[in-house]
């Protein structure tokens, strides 16, 4: 249950008050919330242990860490000691370990630290009943991802377009639930706030347990700062324990075949178009890149991070599984290898749902991209599973910026309406909503699923009314995508250079 807005919004900006000062001191936005996280995890695990009715031992008695300690130091001493423990705690084989894993400590003014744990930190009570601190936490991270200039976008997928992808999909107690690409977990944590608000009055006590040590749900992410933001929202909702193994996996999910399947996969892997790593697929095609190694369960071989994605989350699928994947436009259209994981995928899966997403609504400016849900059924040869690929355009007409006119929940609920949970046979086509068969989609040159047919008015109707300021910000974006689409081939070019060099 969320917390009074107002008390949400006192909080974020009592966290937040900090930031300008520790910019001006050349610490970025999405660092602040980290540096903040580490500080947070020591009070929040100092509150559990001094609980006066249940006592929780937290932190491993020979590392000797004390928060009252710690708060009675200052100068040198404060950071001499600070480091020590993030040093210690980050060697731990648990959740524990996940959140100071490689920590380092970027605030080197020992006064400016003794205000943010004395003040700021240690002012507030974090370890006790509500979402208060957990809704503030995830409206931190919401701040911080707005902060153009630190790239921490990338990490976080618009709620609104999160909570859509949920509802469709009916996350449910029974689940295993999975995020190969987890970002700082706004998927796996709606996951779990739509079980507990949908069927919290039926849940066992064992599937209620499952969902608050973390069993339920698992993610994995590549980068160490994003994967201990991941838990520490995690945790604050009420998810998982400091000394259970960890919810997160920090690793490259490309690499290594799946050794527990999920039943329900929910992601918006990263975008950009090289991977520094080779997929050996089962076609037995390698390129050398940095480093190689071989998926065998993988259709093709590229280094396209998005397709290998894609791949690999169809491997990660448990047999009557279901996804549902943001991807970018190139994963529908791009030939070669593209069309080839295209046709398995048809084939092999029943790929029922595309949503195209209008642009303005990632933090990454430029991004066009739609999301794709299908369903692993048994392996079959002489069986094609996709009958029909309804699509839903939702981008042709929209225009979104992400503070102008930012994506909002409403803006979603025809495409929810349209969706037809649990009743897909009774889908309506309409103006956005239109089914393509199979045979349709095979007859399109190189299997393109990048299907569009409606006109958008702004371009037959100058006097719309599209604010101006809306038009300059998609013509920033679009700049901006094509921008990063040559610096794709400039660092093609440049690595084939090196190669022949």
């Amino acid at each position: 249950m969320t917390r009074n807005p107002a008390e949400v919004r006192r909080l974020v900006d009592k966290l937040w008050s900090y930031c300008d000062v520790l910019r001006d001191a050349g610490v970025a936005a999405i660092d602040y919330v980290e540096q903040l996280s580490f500080i947070l995890f020591l009070k929040m695990c100092d509150e559990k242990q001094k609980n006066a009715l249940i006592p929780m031992q937290i932190f491993p008695p020979h590392l000797k860490i004390s928060w009252d300690y710690l708060v009675s130091l200052s100068g040198d001493d404060l950071e001499s000691e600070y480091q020590r423990i993030l040093r210690s705690l980050g060697t731990q084989p648990t959740n524990l370990g996940v959140v100071f894993r490689k920590a380092q400590n970027r605030i080197q003014e020992p006064a400016l630290l003794r205000k943010i744990i004395k003040d700021l930190i240690g002012s507030e009570t974090w370890a006790v009943g509500g979402d208060l601190n957990g809704d503030a936490y995830e409206a931190l991270l919401q701040r911080s991802a707005s902060d153009v200039k630190s790239g921490a976008g990338q990490y976080f997928t618009p709620r609104p377009l999160i909570h859509a992808m949920v509802q469709v999909m009916e996350p449910r107690p029974e689940d295993t639930i999975s995020d190969p690409a987890c970002g700082t977990g706004g998927f796996l944590l709606a996951a779990i706030e739509h079980i507990e608000e949908n069927f919290g009055s039926s849940l066992t006590p064992e599937q209620r347990n499952d969902l608050s040590e973390g069993r339920t749900v698992h993610g994995t992410e590549l980068v160490d700062s994003t994967a201990r933001l991941a838990t520490m929202n995690l945790f604050l909702h009420g998810v998982g324990r400091e000394n259970s193994p960890p919810v997160i996996d920090v690793r490259d999910a490309l690499s290594s075949i799946p050794t527990r399947h999920a039943s329900l996969v929910l992601a918006n892997p990263p975008f950009g178009k090289k991977s520094s790593i080779t997929v050996v697929g089962e076609d037995g095609r390698a390129e050398r890149d940095d480093a190689s190694y071989s998926r065998q369960d993988f259709w093709v071989t590229t280094t396209n991070k998005q397709l290998n994605f894609l791949q690999h989350i169809a491997s990660l699928l448990a047999k009557g599984g279901r996804a549902a994947v943001v991807v970018p436009d190139n994963v529908l259209f791009e030939g070669g290898v593209g069309e080839t994981i295209r046709k398995r995928l048809l084939r092999e899966f029943d790929v029922h749902t595309l949503l195209r997403l209008p642009t303005g609504i990632f933090y990454a400016g430029g991004v066009k991209a739609n999301v794709l849900f299908f369903d692993r059924k048994p392996a079959n040869p002489d069986t094609v599973w996709t009958e029909q690929l309804w699509v839903y355009d939702f981008r042709v007409g929209e225009h979104f910026t992400m503070k102008q006119n930012p994506l909002r929940e409403e803006h979603l609920a025809d495409f929810i309406a349209s969706y037809k949970t649990g009743a897909r046979s009774e889908r309506v086509e309409s103006e956005r909503f239109k089914p393509f068969s199979y045979a349709e989609l095979l007859e399109r040159d190189k299997t393109n699923l990048d299907i569009t047919w409606l006109k958008d008015p702004s371009l037959e109707n100058a006097d719309d009314g599209v604010p101006p300021e809306v038009i300059a910000a998609e013509i920033v974006e679009d700049l901006q995508a094509a921008l990063e689409e040559f610096q794709a081939v400039a660092d093609a070019l440049a690595e084939r250079a090196a190669q022949r060099a």
